[in-house]
């Protein structure tokens, strides 16, 4: 496959960036996405110039660290894959990918389609924790807890905080991250001494750290990678109204 890559370059937060065209020639169709940034920035380098800084680790979907805007799209066209599983096969010969960072004001660029989305770290160190005692850890059986709940708990937890729903958002809102793990721990009994506490401190984050409000559209759960439902935003919403309403522990 040949292809032009239009991506985005930025040297720094406060530096101007602008959109740069790079050709790539004789990629494998089974290579991923990122194994084919890394071959451009190999050709990039032997060329003596500086390669492209985009964030990648475990590539196989589960740290959350890629994340990229791909033809206007988090993640680029496939859907429920992080950047990282996405294939070159998605695409198709000849054709102009544009790569860009996450756009929000929340994550300010670090160079090129690096982003600094510790926002979202300081909105889990808020309340995403629960109280436990020190000792010999329990038995997985002690505590019961319904199939169907355990189910929910499970799918929220499933949020790799990437940050696609923010990236896609016309708001940049970050409700579905942020109620992905206020909808885990609200749901397990281990989460309910600091149910009320929790979501206060959560949202209150979020709003902090400047993300817009979520106003339906339905952007962040069609681009996350792991199907995270509009619902859990329900969810954080009565959460949070039950928490103003009967708290049920010290705020």
């Amino acid at each position: 496959m040949n292809l032009t890559l239009r991506v985005w370059k930025q040297d720094g937060p406060d530096s101007a960036g602008r959109l740069v065209d790079y050709p790539v020639t004789d990629i494998d169709p089974n290579a991923s996405f990122l194994e084919m940034m890394d071959i451009l920035n190999e050709q990039i380098m032997k060329e003596g110039n500086d390669p492209i800084e985009f964030e990648s680790d475990c590539r196989e979907g589960i740290c959350g660290t890629c994340g990229l805007v791909i033809n206007g799209q988090a993640h680029g066209p496939k859907r429920a894959v992080a950047t990282c599983q996405l294939y070159m096969r998605d695409f198709h010969d000849g054709q102009v990918i544009t790569v860009e960072p996450w756009r929000a004001d929340s994550f300010p660029v670090i160079k090129d389609l690096v982003v600094d989305r510790a926002a979202l770290d300081r909105i889990i160190s808020a309340g995403g924790y629960i109280s436990v005692r020190t000792g010999p850890k329990p038995d997985a059986n002690a505590t019961p807890i319904a199939k169907d709940k355990a189910d929910h708990a499970f799918d929220m937890a499933a949020c790799i905080g990437c940050g696609a729903c923010v990236a896609a958002c016309p708001n940049a809102s970050a409700s579905l991250f942020t109620s992905a793990k206020v909808s885990h721990m609200a749901l397990l009994p281990q989460g309910q001494v600091e149910r009320s506490r929790r979501v206060k401190r959560m949202v209150d984050q979020m709003d902090h750290e400047g993300f817009g409000n979520c106003s339906n559209i339905g952007e962040c759960s069609a681009a996350c990678p792991k199907k995270i439902p509009l619902e859990s935003i329900a969810r954080m919403k009565r959460e949070y109204l039950r928490a103003v309403v009967i708290p049920n522990d010290a705020s």
